[in-house]
């Protein structure tokens, strides 16, 4: 069993943080932004080392901007907490992980056992992934 490290935020009201993407860069003191569908997250990489939350809204189910918002901002060396917010869902919980999420903010509570099951349910993966699991090859190829 692979061992979780992930956090739901249903204690937590989320709010929308003061910052945009748009105006982070002109903030002294903000260590917090939110990244909407649209948002290009690349404009956020000088400032990796200041931000200690980033959250990724998905409005809707289908749309995935946001995978590729947490993927490239893990990558770039990003280490502080990555929440995924809005219309989260228990079916999308090991693929937002594998992008790099580990804090999750969904509009309706998921049940506990359905989430623990859906970051279980495949402990080995075949791409890489901003989760810090290794992939198949490297573990059979070195």
């Amino acid at each position: 069993m692979v061992e979780t490290q992930y956090r739901f935020r249903d204690d937590e009201p989320v709010t929308d943080p003061a910052v945009t993407v748009d105006s982070f860069g002109d903030q002294t003191n903000a260590a917090s932004v939110r990244i909407e569908p649209g948002d290009d997250a690349r404009e956020l990489l000088p400032f990796l080392d200041r931000l200690r939350l980033v959250e990724v809204n998905f409005p809707s189910f289908g749309d995935g901007r946001g995978y590729s918002s947490a993927r490239l901002l893990r990558e770039a060396g990003y280490e502080g907490e990555l929440r995924a917010v809005g219309a989260v869902f228990v079916d999308q919980l090991s693929h937002l992980r594998r992008c790099g999420f580990d804090s999750f903010a969904p509009n309706a509570p998921l049940d506990p056992q359905d989430a623990e099951n859906a970051f279980n349910r495949w402990p080995d993966v075949y791409q890489a992934t901003g989760d810090g699991r290794p992939a198949i090859w490297s573990k059979r190829h070195g």
